[in-house]
């Protein structure tokens, strides 16, 4: 009986008022700053200030322009290879503890790395042409 009391007064609310405090304390302090940094900050709105930026470039043309899905596709393409060679590094900081249960595992890895490959070549997902 002892002990269920000692895990009751562990648990109790009042263990949390000091995270309640700081949760109260940090967004009063939020609200304080951006609302001071709006009413207190410069307001100087001139014409170049209001314009569009963008990395130091003008704009040009319209931002809503259809882009290829071929970008896309090798960018997924190139992540999806580039992460797998990572599952390389294991194995062959490992490869004499794994042994040839090891090695059989990675030639399978390896096997379905190229079906993929292979699959995504006969798709013509690298041909840039069309």
């Amino acid at each position: 009986m002892h002990f269920f009391l000692q895990i009751q007064n562990i648990n109790s609310t009042s263990n949390y008022l000091p995270i309640g405090i700081q949760l109260i304390f940090a967004a009063i302090l939020l609200s304080v700053m951006i609302y001071g940094t709006n009413v207190l900050g410069p307001k100087r709105k001139t014409a170049d200030k209001l314009v569009n930026f963008e990395s130091g470039i003008e704009a040009q043309g319209n931002a809503r322009r259809p882009i290829a899905v071929k970008y896309f596709l090798v960018a997924i393409l190139f992540v999806l290879f580039d992460v797998e060679v990572i599952f390389f590094y294991p194995y062959a900081v490992n490869f004499r503890e794994l042994g040839w249960g090891g090695f059989g595992a990675i030639c399978m890895f390896v096997g379905f790395f190229l079906a993929g490959f292979i699959y995504i070549i006969k798709k013509g997902g690298l041909n840039w042409e069309e």
